[in-house]
């Protein structure tokens, strides 16, 4: 007969009365956890600040417009028109060039800037490039790279008939400083 190193343990043999409790102890911990349910879990991103890209808007329409030019009893008449975003704000304006819809002629230019306010729909005019009172054309014209460029053709006095303009000037405008500065490419060049 051999005997085990290790004695007898009470609980290594089962009775009736252990699986009683053993089963009342389960349906108490599981009725438990139900009652007490941990928090929704939640993942904490590191904070980092992120500067929100303005919202794109549509560029500034110009029939929408109420250009600053004098046509009498003629309508002015938007007969170039180019976008880009010139002041660096994300929402892109809108560089016009207007004359008055006359019958005959050559009727002088005007170069505008349109933008209009978030949110809305109405465009205004923020600034005159070309005054039309300068009596000169615009030709060559551009937005690109934050610049208005445009070669403007006009007259070296008032005695030059408007059919034949006689200086031709490459000018460009870029916004600093809260305002549109003008350089010329070109010192204007005679006989176009």
């Amino acid at each position: 007969m051999q005997h085990s190193a290790v004695p007898e343990l009470a609980h290594t043999t089962t009775r009736p009365i252990h699986w009683v409790a053993t089963a009342t102890a389960v349906s108490g911990v599981i009725a438990l956890s139900s009652v007490l349910q941990p928090g929704a879990a939640t993942a904490a991103q590191p904070h980092t600040e992120t500067k929100a890209a303005p919202a794109a808007t549509a560029p500034p329409d110009p029939a929408r417009a109420d250009f600053p030019i004098d046509c009498g009893p003629t309508k002015p008449l938007v007969v170039k028109k180019a976008t880009g975003d010139l002041d660096g704000d994300g929402r892109p304006e809108t560089v016009v060039v207007v004359h008055c819809d006359a019958g005959m002629g050559t009727p002088p230019d005007a170069l505008y800037v349109l933008t209009q306010a978030a949110g809305t729909t109405t465009p205004r005019v923020v600034a005159t490039l070309v005054d039309p009172k300068d009596r000169n054309t615009v030709t060559d014209f551009a937005v690109r790279d934050a610049a208005v460029t445009a070669t403007l053709l006009g007259y070296s006095s008032p005695d030059v008939p408007s059919c034949c303009p006689d200086i031709k000037d490459n000018a460009k405008w870029q916004w600093k400083n809260g305002a549109f500065l003008r350089t010329t490419t070109s010192d204007g060049s005679r006989n176009v």
